[in-house]
This record gives structure tokens, C-alpha cells and sequence, in this order.
């Protein structure tokens, strides 16, 4: 038999969560503790900037089959979002991001960092 430690934060964070209409949650608030990590939050899709959008194809079979799951189960893994300056820009999650949109949901959770200019530049190379 193996043993485990489980450790826990010194300092817990809570967030208030109301559900979604795609089985998604919604986080309202801020983070916590000022470490800056990722926070999972639901954003309009129309607030999310693509700026690969144009260099990357997706695969049909994929996005439909991404839209069959998100109806039945809802969205299992949020997509990677940056945001700079108050704007948010998507770098992954390009086949969910579709079955969204084609699904007519007007948002998707997302796992947010926040970036500066410089890690923007970095990403659109």
C-alpha cells in the first residue's frame, strides 16, 4: 500500500460560483493571495481575441464531436486565455472555442493569466 501526504495552502481562496446554462461554472471576484496565478472564469466569446485564427485550420469531425460532448455533458476543460491590459486573447483551445460558437453558446470558461505586452509579443511569434 502507498503512502500519501497531503498538504494544504496556508492561506485558501474562495470564490462565489453560479452555474451555467453549458454546465460550465461562472467565478465571480478576484483571486486571492496576489501570486498571480491562473483563475478559471466564464468569458463571452465575443470578449476573446483569436489572433491565430487566421494561420490554423480546424478539423470538422473534431469540432463536432466537441459539440456533441458540450451538449451532453458540458465544457470538461477550459480553454487558455491571456490577458493584457483588460483584454483577453485565446492561444489554444481553437476546437472548443469553434464548437462553442457553432453551438450558439455566448460563453466559454477559461483559464486566465494575466501577461504584459512583452509576453503578448512572445506569444504572436
Amino acid at each position: 500500500m502507498a503512502n500519501f501526504v497531503l498538504q494544504f495552502p496556508k492561506t485558501l481562496r474562495t470564490f462565489p460560483i453560479s452555474a451555467s446554462s453549458n454546465g460550465g461554472a461562472s467565478v465571480s471576484g478576484s483571486q486571492s493571495g496576489g501570486n498571480g496565478g491562473p483563475v478559471i472564469v466564464e468569458l463571452p466569446l465575443d470578449k476573446i481575441r483569436r489572433p491565430l485564427m487566421r494561420t490554423r485550420a480546424n478539423d470538422p469531425h473534431k469540432v463536432k464531436e466537441l459539440m456533441d460532448s458540450i451538449q451532453e455533458i458540458g465544457l470538461q476543460v477550459p480553454i487558455d486565455v491571456l490577458e493584457v491590459d483588460g483584454v483577453y486573447y485565446g492561444f489554444s483551445g481553437c476546437h472548443r472555442y469553434e464548437a462553442h460558437q457553432r453551438l450558439g453558446l455566448p460563453k466559454i470558461r477559461c483559464k486566465v493569466r494575466r501577461g504584459t505586452k512583452e509576453t503578448l509579443r512572445h506569444h504572436l511569434r
